[in-house]
Order: C-alpha cells, then structure tokens, then sequence
C-alpha cells in the first residue's frame, strides 16, 4: 500500500473513531463494540457448538440449515439472514436434493465450511466449492428446475468466511460485497474475478490495516475494527440491522449518521448510484417544506412529486409501472407488475412529517384494494402486495393488515420507509444483474407483513 493509500485509510478510521454521539447518546465506535461482544458471546454459546456438532456429523445438513437460519434471524449480527447467506444455502440444498444427491452435498459442505489450515487452502477450497455450485446449478437447469433457483457461485466467498469467522474470529474476515466495493472505491483493492485471490487480497488488506490503524491510533484494531471503519465510511453501521425490538441489540436507526453530520440521509449511501429523483425520496416522503415550495412553483404538489419519484425507483427496479391516483377515481397510487415472476405490488404515498398514522383512510383503502386485487388475479398475476411508502410509520397496522389479507386477493400488506426504497434502488443499479425481483431477491422483501426499513434491504440484499 502506497503512503497515499495509507493516508485514505487513516482519513476514513479517524473519521470513525472521532465521529460524535449519536441520538441514544452512544458513539459508532461503541455501537459497533456492543455489537462485537454480541458477536463473540453468540459464536461461543451457539454457532461454534452447533458447527462442531455438524462437522462431527453428529446432525444432518437439513437440521443444521435449520438451526444456522434460527440463530440468525434472532440474532442479525453478521446479515446471514440475506441472499449470500441462508438464500444461498436454501437455493444451493433444495437443488441438490432435486437431483438426490444430498450426500455429496453433505461432503461437499462439511469439507468447503471446516476452517482451511492457511491462505492457500483458502484459495483451494474457494475454487473447488465453486466448481461443485456451478455443476450442481447446470445439472439442476438440465433436470428441468427453474434457472432463477440456480445457487449463485457469487455467493460463496460471503457464505464460506462466515463459517470460518465463526471458528476463528480473528483469522478470516467475513468477504462482505458492500465492504468490498467500498474498499474499491477508496482504491484500496482492485477485485479480479478470481474467487480466491479476491478473497485473498481482502483478507491480506484487513490484516495490514489492522497494523496500520494500531500503530497510527496506539490502540489494538482487530479484524471487526477494520470491518467496522468501511460500513461507517459507507453511511452506516452495522449495528443497525439487529432487531429493533431487542433491547439488546440497541439498534441505529438509519439517518441518525446524517444527522449527526448535518448531511442528508441519501448523501451518505456508499457511493451513490442513485439518480436525483430518487435520491430525493426521504424529503419529500417527510414534507419538507422548501420542496413544498418548489413544487408548488412548478406547478404540482409535493404529493404529486413523491408519487412520479416513487414510480421512478420503481421502474428502476425492473418493473413495469403505471402511475394512477389523480383523476382516476378511488384508486391507488400506482402499480408495479414483475411479469416473470407474476407479482404486483399495489402502492399508495403517504407525506409525513412526523410518520404515517392510518388515521380515517383504512375503509377506502379496502375499498379500491379489493377492486384492483380482483383485476390484477383476473390477468393471471399469482402474489399481490400491498406497500405504503413515507418517512416513517408510528403505529399499529394490525387491523389494517388482517382485514386486506382476509378481504382481498392481498398476500401481504408492507410498510416501506422512504430511505429503504432508496437503499434498494441504490443495490439494484449497483449490480442490476444480482438483484433480482423474484422470490432470491426484492420479492423477498415482501414476503411478510410489516414495516421495512433500510436496514432490512442491506439485511436481504446487500452483504
């Protein structure tokens, strides 16, 4: 690493060392080292023990899949929870049990997830469960499976280092694609497309910033130090995505970084590639009263804006879009159809200041939901969602929820935060060919009712 290099890295963890208190009073540094006590404690009472157990084969592939999605859906510490994690582990064990062939699964995996002896056998083992995937997908596709539930090679370096971070923390670095792109951001890493010299070459950078921090800060930096100074360059903190109802886990809303730092939630995602539409979302979804004036200039509404710019992220995304709501009688804002994957998600907009309450709208809500439920089923559409979009959501949408899921065609009815659309447009255009819509990627999202935050799209989406 160049002396330049090395001065864009102490640049980026004295930004994080230094940053200020955030709302609930804790600093990200202490965020991030309640959430690395969390980490070990979990490591040491259940995650080592259930994956000593497995490789001893003392429980099957089944049980232990199960068990690993349990412990880490009650506990969001390491985003497991997403497509490169416990996705990847469901797309990659129901293919091969299409072609029953689970007990060279069985070896496959005791062999891949067993912490290698150094860097070489990282790098063997890496290339050699690479090329069991990629069998295992093309004899899946031939066997007639749907090429979408193919378990994707990409996934691998994430879904191996997990397992060997669980067996030796501070040895091997969990290969995070957000951190990853961060990192090349900061030219600090150039990837290659080599699976285990790219993982590799990260793990030698975490290695040497962790010497270089310690001596340039005289304090120990670890393995999650170094991890922790990329998520908080991006924006955020891993801290973030744990359950919000844990007391535990002490989440960080997303924006309070901004806050802090007088910046705009949208300007801090990792390098944007969010075009000003979009990014412009959170505001308006929060009535900010200069874009009412701006709008009201222009000649539109505020209201009217944020419904063009959600239809906007929407498109983006992949799917085809009809804007509706004014003039159109009583009916939603807008649709957005996945023809593929025969899913449409009905949406209303909701400018809030303080955060979207139902207040008097939950009978016209049903009314038109039932209408336009009733048309999409008649065009053959298998799952319709109904979303909400604002800054934010301060109450209880129970009622609302069961009463659409037992009255209409409703699958599930979903509250997303203004900064969670964003996040997942920023993903999509950040790798449009590894964000799908389908039930590996955004559908997901939708796949249980209730309140969607940025925090959950990086948990699904981004690791």
């Amino acid at each position: 690493m160049t002396p330049e290099l090395q001065k864009i890295a102490v640049a980026a963890a004295r930004g994080y060392l230094e940053a200020p208190s955030l709302e609930d009073g804790r600093t990200p540094v202490e965020v991030e080292a309640k959430l690395d006590r969390d980490r070990i404690e979990l490591i040491e009472k259940a995650l080592r023990p259930l994956l000593t157990k497995y490789l001893e084969r003392s429980i099957s592939t089944g049980d232990f899949k199960r068990q690993i999605d349990g412990i880490n859906k009650q506990n969001r510490l390491w985003g497991f929870s997403g497509t490169k994690g416990q996705m990847f582990f469901n797309l990659l064990v129901n293919a091969v049990d299409e072609l029953q062939s689970t007990p060279e699964l069985d070896d496959q995996l005791r062999l891949s997830i067993k912490q290698p002896a150094n860097n070489e056998g990282a790098n063997t083992i890496l290339k050699n469960f690479k090329n069991y995937v990629v069998r295992a997908g093309q004899q899946f596709i031939e066997a007639g499976g749907d090429p979408r539930s193919k378990p994707s090679p990409n996934s691998i370096p994430f879904f191996l280092s997990y397992f060997w971070q669980i067996q030796e923390p501070d040895m091997w670095p969990v290969y995070y694609t957000s951190a990853v792109q961060m990192i090349e951001g900061m030219n600090l890493l150039r990837a290659t497309g080599d699976i285990g010299e790219d993982y590799l070459a990260y793990k030698r950078l975490h290695e040497e910033l962790a010497v270089l921090f310690s001596k340039e800060f005289t304090r120990k930096f670890g393995l999650y130090d170094v991890e922790h100074v990329f998520w908080f360059k991006s924006g955020r903190l891993l801290g973030e995505t744990a359950p919000a109802q844990t007391a535990a886990a002490s989440p960080v809303k997303a924006g309070q970084i901004a806050k802090q730092t007088n910046k705009p939630a949208e300007s801090l995602l990792l390098e944007s590639y969010v075009p000003p539409i979009v990014a412009t979302i959170p505001r308006l979804a929060s009535n900010d009263s200069d874009l009412q004036e701006i709008a009201k200039q222009s000649g539109t509404t505020l209201e009217r804006s944020l419904e063009k710019s959600i239809n906007a992220a929407l498109t983006m995304l992949g799917y085809e879009t009809h804007l509706l709501g004014q003039g159109m009688g009583r009916v939603p804002d807008g649709d957005a159809i996945a023809v593929n994957e025969s899913y449409a998600l009905l949406w209303d907009a909701k400018a809030r200041s303080d955060g979207y309450k139902m207040g008097t709208d939950d009978r016209t809500i049903r009314e038109y939901i039932d209408t336009q439920s009733r048309n999409l089923k008649r065009r053959g559409i298998r799952n319709i969602y109904y979303i909400i979009f604002s800054s934010n959501f301060v109450d209880e949408f129970d009622d609302l929820v069961r009463s659409l899921k037992m009255d209409t065609h409703i699958n599930e009815v979903c509250f997303v935060e203004a900064l969670a659309l964003v996040e997942l447009v920023n993903q999509k255009l950040r790798a449009p060919l590894a964000v799908g819509l389908g039930s590996d990627g955004i559908q997901r999202l939708f796949s249980s009712s209730g309140i969607i935050t940025a925090g959950d799209v990086l948990e699904i989406l981004s690791v």
